[in-house]
């Protein structure tokens, strides 16, 4: 279950990041609790308005950090800046790519979350591929917010 806090931190980042026309990626962390690790990040957008976002070895490092004895990433969760799905590049970056890990796309620069979790796009390792799990019972079988109070 994805906690308001940890929705609302990836929303006031991603939102920021969005002001200034670039993406953003984070990890929400399983440990005690969940907590969104922002680690650093080197944001870019070209002449032509294509962006993307690579985490550098000092950001690698952040991640590792974060971790605590047995604890682990559940899942990775970054904005593009249109509609929210799965890119080739989202494909192949090997963050999270374990068993029943969960990738979750936010679109429009984090504006997205302003409607919540049904708004993005939620996809689930499983058998060597990302499959998407639609909003709905299925989807909340592996990922639901909760309600806020």
């Amino acid at each position: 279950m994805l906690t308001s806090r940890v929705l609302q931190d990836a929303r006031t980042f991603f939102e920021n990041r969005g002001t200034l026309g670039l993406e953003g990626t984070a990890m929400i962390n399983k440990g005690k609790g969940l907590e969104l690790v922002i680690p650093r990040q080197n944001a870019r957008r070209d002449a032509f308005g294509s962006v993307n976002v690579e985490v550098p070895r000092a950001g690698q490092m952040d991640l590792a950090l974060a971790l605590g004895p047995d604890e682990l990433y559940v899942a990775r969760i970054h904005s593009h800046p249109g509609n929210a799905f799965h890119s080739p590049a989202d494909d192949a970056n090997p963050v999270i790519t374990f068993e029943g890990g969960i990738s979750i796309v936010v679109p429009y620069f984090g504006l997205g979350l302003r409607r919540g979790l049904d708004a993005c796009a939620v996809y689930r390792f499983c058998d060597g591929s990302w499959d998407e799990l639609m909003a709905g019972p299925d989807r909340d079988r592996w990922i639901v917010a909760e309600e806020s109070s």
